[in-house]
Parts: C-alpha cells; structure tokens; sequence
C-alpha cells in the first residue's frame, strides 16, 4: 500500500500527540518514540480506523478514552504484550503497520485526520449499504407514525372522558390525515 501521507506528517504527528495525550501503557509511547527515530519503519506505517482488520495493527490508547488500553493484531492472533508488538516491529520493518489511536474526539482531531489514511482492510459488512439506509429509514418512519398515532389515541380518549367535542373532533381529523399520509396499516389493539 503506497501511502499519501509523508514519514515528515507522520512524525510530526506522532511528536505533537506525544505532547497533548498520555496513554494508558507506557510501552505505548516506547513504540512511537521508536518509530518517530526510524523513518524506515515509519515509512511502513498507517494511521487508520478500526486496525483489529488489518494483517498487522495495533491499537493504542490514552488516558481519556474508555477503549481497551493497548492491543496488537498479527492475522488472527491477538494480544495485549506490547513488548511482543516491539519485537514485530523491529522484525519486520518493511511490512506494512496499522495503527489506529484512542483518544477523546479522536475523529475531530485536524491532526489526526490529516494523517488518516482509508483502511484497504475492512470487511463488506463493515459499511451501511443503501438497503440498511432504506430499511433503518422506514423503522424511523413508522416509529414516528406509532408514537405520534399513540399520542392521539390518547388524546381522543382524554376527550372523550371530558366531554370535549371540539377538541375530540380536531383530534380525529388529525389522526384521520396521519394514517392516510401514511403506508402502514395501525395494528388493532389487543383487549
């Protein structure tokens, strides 16, 4: 994978999250200090989302998130030894590396983002297709008809109960127009 972003961004990067962040494993900032002092490795490395995808990722954390301190993924092996991770590192310099780092608003960090780069890695399921949009759209849509059918209801039953014809009226118009604005057929109510 040829990366867009350059060992100089990257670096520079990695010395100012150094500077605002404090992780939750001090092994963690061995391994940044590493790479920032060999741009052979950090020419390697990839600042993505969601790393427990790629062939090689760790995840690392700061004190401000409540995600899982520190985690390194080599294919499906998984584990929380960073001095493991080192060693990997230091074994394979010319593999690509994932890394993706927790930290509060992380995705609204210009910093951050500037050296995102798209994870090649995540799986088809991983994305919101247009049918998921479509089907979570109509579950909205009869969700907000049931609630605000529901509320009439209750309404016409309070007018009934006082004998309040105007307000019964204007409320049965109204349901009247929501259901014939609408595709979804009102359940009857079980008694």
């Amino acid at each position: 994978m040829q990366s867009s972003v350059t060992v100089k961004d990257k670096k520079s990067f990695i010395k100012w999250f150094l500077n605002h962040y404090q992780l939750k494993k001090r092994e963690s900032v061995w391994i940044l200090n590493y790479l920032v002092n060999h741009q052979e490795i950090l020419a390697n490395v990839h600042f993505v989302r969601e790393a427990k995808f790629c062939p090689r990722g760790i995840i690392m954390t700061s004190h401000c998130s409540t995600e899982t301190p520190f985690r390194f993924y080599k294919n499906q092996l998984v584990t929380t030894d960073a001095e493991k991770s080192f060693h990997d590192i230091r074994l394979n310099q010319h593999e690509p590396l994932y890394l993706q780092l927790n930290f509060n608003k992380s995705y609204q960090s210009p910093f951050y983002v500037a050296v995102l780069e798209e994870n090649p890695f995540l799986p088809d399921e991983y994305f919101i297709t247009e049918k998921d949009k479509k089907q979570a759209k109509q579950l909205l849509e009869k969700t907000l008809f049931e609630n605000k059918r529901k509320a009439l209801l209750k309404g016409i039953d309070a007018a009934l109960d006082k004998r309040d014809y105007d307000t019964f009226l204007c409320l049965t118009s109204d349901l009247k127009k929501l259901e014939a604005q609408n595709d979804f057929q009102p359940k009857l109510q079980e008694q």
